[in-house]
C-alpha cells in the first residue's frame, strides 16, 4: 500500500484506560469520535471503543450513518441536523441536541410521524456563543418542550469555552455557575434526573480530577495520544500521566535522485539548490491533508532520521532532502507523522510550524487514506 494511517490499537485503549483513572466510579463515556475520528478513521476508531464507551458522539447524520455500518450503541449527534433528516436520525437511534424552539418542534413532528420517541439533550449556552440555550430563555424552552409529547429530554449539556490554555479560570468558574443554575431551572420545572455533563478532554482534565459533578464525559482529542494544551501537557506529564499518539502517517518514496547546484524544486521557484543535492520525492500533498505551508519548512522521516521539505507542498507530491542519508531507494518508508526509529514527528510540532492546533493537523488528513488497525 503506497501510503495508509496506521491506528495503534494499543495506544487507544491506554489512552481510554488512562482518561478513565480521572473520572469517578460510575460517570459514562461518551467516545467523541466526529471529523472522522480527529483523522483517525471514525469506524476503525469506534470498533476498538465497542465494548469500552457508554456512547459515542458523532456531528451529523453522515457520521451516524456511517457509523451504523458497524455500531449500533447510542449516539449523540450534536451538531446541526437539517429538519428533514431529523427523522433518520431518530430511526438510526440518534440522540439530538435541542437548542432552539423551531427545532425542537420539527424533532416533535419527525418523532410523531414515526411514532417514536426521540431522545434529545439540550444544549445551554453558558457564555461560549455558540449552539445552545441563553439562561434568560431556558424557562420558557423547558415550558415549550414539555408539551411535545415525542420528545424525552434524557440530559442537558454545556461546553467550557477556555479552560485548557490558561491559569485563571473566572470563565470556567462564570460557566460553571451558568450551568448550575440552568440544571436547577430544568429540575425545578419538572425534568428529573437529567444526564449533566460539561467536560471534553480539557474539562476532564482541568475540571473533573478536581471534584466535577458531570454524570457522563466527553474525551476527544485525549484519546488520540494528543493533548488539549500545551500547559495541560506539562502539569499532567510531571505526575507521570502519560497520553500516547495513536496515529502514524505512512507513505514511500517514489522518486531518488541526484540534483545540481542551483537547480529550483518545486512551483513558484521557492528553493533553489546550493549545491548538488540528493532529493526524494514523496507521493503526498494538500489534497492528502499536508498542508501546503510546510513548503520549505516541514519534516519527513526516512530510514530514522529527519529530512527537510524542499519548495513548495504540491496537490499531490513535494520533495525533500536526503543528501545526509545512504542508501535511499525508491519505495523506503517516509513518514509524515508519527514515529520511525527512535524519531518523532509530532502533530504538536507540526501545528507550531503552521502557527494553528494539533486538532488541525489531524482532523484534514484525507479520509481518502486508508486506515489500518496495528
Amino acid at each position: 500500500m503506497l501510503s495508509y494511517i496506521e491506528i495503534s490499537k494499543k495506544n487507544l485503549l491506554h489512552n481510554f484506560r488512562l482518561m478513565k483513572t480521572l473520572v469517578r466510579p460510575g460517570v459514562k463515556i461518551a467516545a467523541v469520535i466526529k471529523a472522522n475520528a480527529y483523522g483517525h478513521g471514525q469506524n476503525e476508531v469506534a470498533k476498538i471503543l465497542e465494548k469500552e464507551a457508554d456512547y459515542f458522539q458523532v456531528d451529523d447524520i453522515e457520521e451516524l450513518r456511517l457509523l451504523r455500518k458497524v455500531s449500533k450503541k447510542e449516539t449523540f449527534v450534536f451538531g446541526y441536523v437539517p429538519r428533514k433528516e431529523m427523522a433518520e436520525v431518530i430511526e438510526l437511534g440518534g440522540i439530538l441536541c435541542a437548542y432552539d424552539r423551531d427545532q425542537i418542534l420539527a424533532i416533535d413532528r419527525a418523532a410523531k410521524k414515526l411514532g417514536k420517541k426521540a431522545k434529545v439533550h439540550l444544549k445551554i449556552d453558558a457564555s461560549l456563543g455558540r449552539q445552545g440555550i441563553l439562561i434568560e430563555n431556558l424557562e420558557e424552552m423547558v415550558n415549550e418542550i414539555k408539551s411535545c409529547k415525542n420528545i424525552i429530554v434524557d440530559g442537558v449539556y454545556s461546553h467550557f469555552a477556555n479552560i485548557e490554555d490558561t491559569t485563571d479560570f473566572s470563565h470556567a468558574a462564570k460557566q460553571l455557575n451558568l450551568f448550575g443554575k440552568a440544571v436547577s431551572i430544568c429540575e425545578k420545572s419538572g425534568l428529573c434526573r437529567l444526564k449533566t455533563h460539561i467536560s471534553a478532554s480539557s474539562g476532564i482534565l482541568a475540571y473533573e480530577k478536581n471534584g466535577g459533578k458531570s454524570l457522563i464525559v466527553r474525551p476527544g482529542i485525549m484519546l488520540y495520544g494528543m493533548w488539549p494544551s500545551e500547559d495541560l501537557k506539562r502539569k499532567f506529564e510531571k505526575n507521570n500521566f502519560k497520553l500516547k499518539p495513536v496515529l502514524r502517517w505512512v507513505t514511500h518514496v517514489a522518486q531518488v535522485k541526484a540534483v545540481p547546484a542551483n537547480f529550483s524544486i518545486g512551483y513558484g521557484l521557492t528553493y533553489i539548490t546550493k549545491k548538488p543535492t540528493k532529493i526524494a520525492i514523496i507521493p503526498q500533498g494538500y489534497s492528502d491533508g499536508y498542508d501546503r505551508g510546510f513548503s520549505n519548512k516541514g519534516k519527513v522521516l526516512i530510514k530514522g532520521k529527519k529530512c527537510n521539505v524542499l519548495g513548495r507542498v504540491a496537490m499531490n507530491m513535494f520533495a525533500v532532502d536526503v543528501s545526509h542519508i545512504q542508501n535511499v531507494e525508491l519505495e523506503d518508508e517516509a513518514v509524515l507523522l508519527g514515529c520511525q526509529g527512535k524519531q518523532n514527528i509530532s502533530a504538536e510540532s507540526m501545528a507550531l510550524m503552521l502557527e494553528t492546533i494539533n486538532y488541525e493537523i489531524t482532523a484534514r488528513i484525507s479520509p481518502l487514506i486508508p486506515r489500518i488497525i496495528s
